[in-house]
């Protein structure tokens, strides 16, 4: 009985709950409404002001702790800045600027220190008087850390003492012990703890980041925060940035400090042979900006405000091909560009416009854009200016108008003056940077009419193919797959052991352009490249579209041995070039063909008579453990290439889905992969000596086949 009547009451509360949740849907009044107050909105929608809650999020934490300090050093206050991962989780960030201030703010009646860890949109950053130009400028960083932190403590050195005060997750207090998990009882108040020498001022924040907020696989990342100390101390001339990481089994620390500035940077992001020295182009102006200022009786009040604007750029190009782009506001990284780096661009081109006039380097009815001037550029762009209009809380774009108009004038002046310069060095170098642009004029226009050419064929028909392609019946669908085979001897093997319905066979003579050497005209010109390209179906570089792609797996398929792998390595450089969304996608694969076979004279029940091995230790292994057994085999065949297998080993072993072996090429680190790709197949061979002299020391002696 008692459990019919549980079965019942329980089927007449869902008989009544859609009622209810209508009634209750249609309620909406005053009382249904949430106020957020102080922090509690940041760590209800914690995204919104540092962008995620994953790792990203994380980091962008501890940035908003460093700017503040980069800051101070900005402003001539300090000239060193530590930072330290405890192995505890906890972050400490150490300046030696003015320190916040201690003093009492009339309006809240609490301290600097409180307002600025507290109370959202304040700080030292939105008036005049403090700072000319900082990174921040929401007076949300501070405040937004402390919201999204266990436990905040903070140390001020100032007025000849040291101050300190704590917070849990945003809540001023005092902790009874160490870490986030010791007993805290809330209350205000800044605590005086000690004293210090006449003159040393400074700010010390050491914050455990909540993870009741943050996603459990967020790790602080040692290589990201190296990556930004490095870019800070070369922003920042003479500033120096310790990192220590005590998260490790070895504490390890790491120093930065640039005196060049912006030109060692340039100097340090440069790739290839450099044909220009690093260019300087610098100015300042003044535009007028209308924003809301308070007044005397607290109200907001449009305002023209004269704005300076500091513009430095540092600007290189060389031999090769890609182009390398920073940017940055009051040294707050600006990754998706915004008006200054629309107005740096800008200027380049009128500037080169300017300086092409005359020299019978342009043919009639070519021009130069910008994509030709950025071909092998790297540049370093910084600007710094009072209260920058950022895109979001994050900072990623700049968004004041005027910054165009006067950055474009100022690089255009001054990069004319050095395109058009009458000294003999200078001269050259300006020579050989137009006739690049030009060049690269032409290139473009070659690739475009390449690319038009492509358009107008029918990529699935077969007679638009190169004559060499062996298609398949079925060249459209997932299941389908190219073989990029090696030679012609191969190729005869390879189209008897293929299975001609989803497997396409495309011959390739010998090994193929480096393309990481190589324009995109030359690439254009190569015949083996341009079939590649043609076969695939999808067109090259930013044309080409993953979708269009005529084959649903591309396969290497090379002999097993030095020069099959320096094959497989162009072929590798050529889709990470201009085909990369192939292999994002993971759908480029290398064969993997059998460097041995064990032939069985007497194999047991079940033992198949041919046994494969593709590697020399797997061969060792394989021969003792068959004669450990006591199966007897015949000399074991070495194979020196796929011409010596016959259809049925090749399809066994290497072509059949079956039974066959690929290792399928993929990028985790698409940045880390071109550089990788640019050591190993660029034109800088010193790096690339260097990476092989190295690996000489590792490499096993044993292994080597003499």
């Amino acid at each position: 009985m008692p459990d019919s009547q549980s079965t019942a009451s329980q089927s007449t509360a869902k008989k009544s709950a859609p009622g209810k949740a209508a009634q209750a849907g249609r309620e909406y009044e005053a009382k249904n409404l949430l106020v957020l107050e102080g922090l509690e909105a940041v760590r209800k929608r914690p995204a919104m002001y540092i962008g995620s809650t994953d790792t990203r999020g994380l980091m962008h934490c501890l940035w908003e702790i460093i700017d503040n300090a980069v800051d101070e050093a900005l402003a001539g206050f300090g000239r060193h800045i530590d930072v330290r991962l405890n192995a505890d989780g906890s972050i400490h960030v150490a300046d030696a600027g003015r320190g916040i201030p201690v003093d009492i703010e009339p309006r809240t009646h609490l301290t600097g220190v409180e307002v600025v860890f507290t109370k959202l949109h304040a700080g030292g950053k939105f008036g005049a008087g403090s700072y000319t130009a900082t990174g921040g400028l929401h007076g949300v960083g501070a405040s937004v850390v402390n919201a999204l932190s266990s436990r905040l403590d903070v140390e001020v050195d100032r007025n000849g003492h040291t101050w300190a005060m704590s917070f849990q997750r945003g809540k001023p207090g005092v902790f009874d012990g160490p870490g986030p998990s010791a007993g805290f009882t809330p209350g205000s108040g800044l605590r005086k703890t000690g004293r210090t020498a006449k003159g040393v001022t400074g700010t010390r924040v050491t914050y455990w980041p909540d993870r009741q907020i943050f996603l459990k696989q967020a790790q602080l990342s040692a290589e990201q925060l190296l990556d930004r100390a490095r870019q800070t101390s070369f922003l920042v001339p003479g500033l120096r940035i310790t990192v220590n990481d005590d998260r490790g089994e070895e504490p390890v620390e790491t120093t930065f400090q640039h005196e060049g500035g912006i030109s060692e940077f340039v100097d340090f992001l440069s790739v290839g042979e450099p044909i220009t020295d690093v260019l300087r182009l610098q100015g300042s102006d003044h535009f007028v900006e209308t924003v809301p200022e308070l007044d005397e009786n607290g109200a907001m009040t449009p305002t023209d405000v004269d704005r300076r604007l500091d513009v430095d750029v540092a600007v290189r190009w060389s031999n090769n091909f890609d182009t390398v782009e920073r940017s940055f506001v009051n040294i707050i990284a600006t990754p998706k560009g915004g008006t200054h780096v629309q107005g740096f661009e800008r200027g380049l081109v009128r500037a080169f416009a300017a300086g092409l006039e005359g020299t019978r380097l342009l043919k009639s009815g070519e021009e130069v854009i910008k994509d030709d001037v950025l071909e092998g550029m790297t540049a370093v762009v910084t600007v710094r200016l009072p209260e920058p209009q950022f895109e979001g809380q994050t900072k990623e774009v700049l968004g004041t108008p005027p910054v165009t108009r006067l950055v474009a004038r100022i690089v255009e002046s001054e990069l004319t003056e050095f395109l058009k310069s009458t000294k003999a060095a200078t001269r050259a170098q300006a020579r050989l940077v137009m006739e690049k642009a030009v060049n690269a004029s032409r290139t473009r226009l070659a690739a475009r009419a390449h690319r038009e050419n492509q358009r107008r064929k029918n990529a699935l028909e077969s007679s638009s193919m190169p004559p060499k392609l062996k298609d398949c019946r079925n060249a459209d669908g997932e299941r389908s797959e190219l073989f990029i085979v090696e030679g012609d001897s191969a190729l005869g093997t390879a189209l008897r052991a293929r299975n001609s319905e989803f497997q396409a066979l495309l011959p390739i003579r010998g090994k193929i352009l480096n393309v990481q050497k190589a324009s995109v005209g030359d690439m254009l010109k190569n015949a083996e490249c341009a079939s590649i390209i043609q076969v695939v179906g999808a067109g090259s570089g930013k044309t080409f579209d993953v979708d269009q792609a005529r084959y649903g797996k591309i396969i290497f398929m090379a002999d097993a041995d030095s020069d099959g792998a320096h094959i497989r390595c162009l072929l590798a450089t050529l889709f990470f070039r201009y085909m990369r969304p192939m292999v994002e996608a993971g759908r480029i694969f290398s064969a993997v063909p059998p460097l041995h076979r064990f032939e069985l004279t007497n194999p047991k029940k079940g033992m198949e008579k041919y046994i494969y091995t593709y590697s020399d230790p797997e061969y060792q292994r394989k021969a003792a453990e068959l004669t450990k057994k006591g199966i007897h085999f015949k000399e074991p065949q070495r194979y020196k290439g796929l011409g010596e297998m016959d259809a049925d080993q090749l399809a066994d072993t290497t072509m059949n889905p079956r039974h066959r072996l690929l290792r399928r090429i993929t990028v985790d680190d698409a940045a880390g992969a071109a550089d990788v790709f640019e050591l190993l197949m660029g034109n800088n061979v010193a790096p690339r000596k260097e990476f092989i002299v190295e690996g000489a020391y590792q490499l096993d002696e044993d292994r080597i086949d003499v």
